[in-house]
Order: C-alpha cells, then sequence, then structure tokens
C-alpha cells in the first residue's frame, strides 16, 4: 500500500492510500478518484513529505533514588507495629473471617491475615472493607 497526497483542481488537499502507482493511475483514468470536499474528478499528486522514521531516541536517564526513602520505610515500620498490636492474626482465614463479621455472623473486631487475590477481589465486589497491607505479617516471617 502507498499513501498520496492529492489536491483536486479546486485546491482541496486529502490523502489516500493505494495499492500501487499503477493502481492509482488506472483508478484516475477511470474516473474513481474523487475529492471528498467537492467530488471533483479533476485530481493530481501533491507534494508530499516522506514518511521517515524519526532516529531512535537514546535510553531514558536512570531514576534518581528516592530520598524519602528512610521517612517510607520507617512509616510501614510504624504501620505494621501498629496494626500487629491492635489487631488479631487470623493468617489464610481472613476472607471467611472478614466475610463472617460483615455478615454479622461473628463479632466484628480488628483483624489481619492473608487471601488469594481472587479471594481479596470478591470481598471488595461484596462490599466488605478490606484493603492490602504494605508489609509481610510477623508471623510469616522466618
Amino acid at each position: 500500500m502507498i499513501r498520496f497526497a492529492l489536491r483536486c483542481g479546486n485546491g482541496h488537499g486529502f490523502e489516500s492510500w493505494f495499492q500501487s502507482n499503477d493502481a492509482f493511475d488506472g483508478l484516475k483514468r477511470d474516473g474513481l478518484v474523487t475529492c471528498p470536499s467537492c467530488q471533483s474528478a479533476e485530481i493530481d499528486k501533491d507534494l508530499m513529505s516522506p514518511g521517515v522514521r524519526p532516529a531512535r531516541k537514546t535510553s531514558d536517564p536512570a531514576p534518581q533514588p528516592m530520598t524519602n526513602a528512610p521517612d517510607v520505610a520507617e512509616a510501614i515500620k510504624a504501620l505494621k507495629a501498629h496494626v500487629e498490636k491492635n489487631s488479631d492474626y487470623v493468617g489464610n482465614r481472613f476472607a471467611e473471617e472478614a466475610r463472617a463479621m460483615h455478615l454479622g455472623d461473628k463479632p466484628s473486631r480488628s483483624i489481619h491475615g492473608e487471601a488469594r487475590p481472587e479471594e481479596a477481589r470478591k470481598l471488595i465486589e461484596d462490599g466488605v472493607p478490606a484493603l492490602p497491607l504494605p508489609f509481610i505479617p510477623r508471623q510469616k516471617t522466618n
């Protein structure tokens, strides 16, 4: 396929794709190439800039290290201590326990644990309040 910049006798410019230069010539000769603005069949090729790809860009500069990383690490450490002190670890029963509390089958309390991605998605879809924690529970570390 080849793209041509075209211009009609009334000065309207447009582009169109053709199978080849010969295909364009044949369609033009048969009056099948017309201006989309005025339907004139008086069509000629116009000057067109070449479709040259730009040079490959150089690689992106290396990302700068986070200057607040120690602050973030301390905040996560404090969050972990707070969660572990103020909630019960229920392990892989998290989805089951959270759903039971949400439905009123068990008394409400703060819990944390693990859930498979599909279990977590289902909890959220069902309106059960749950969110991922940015750390591994103490009970899961060696």
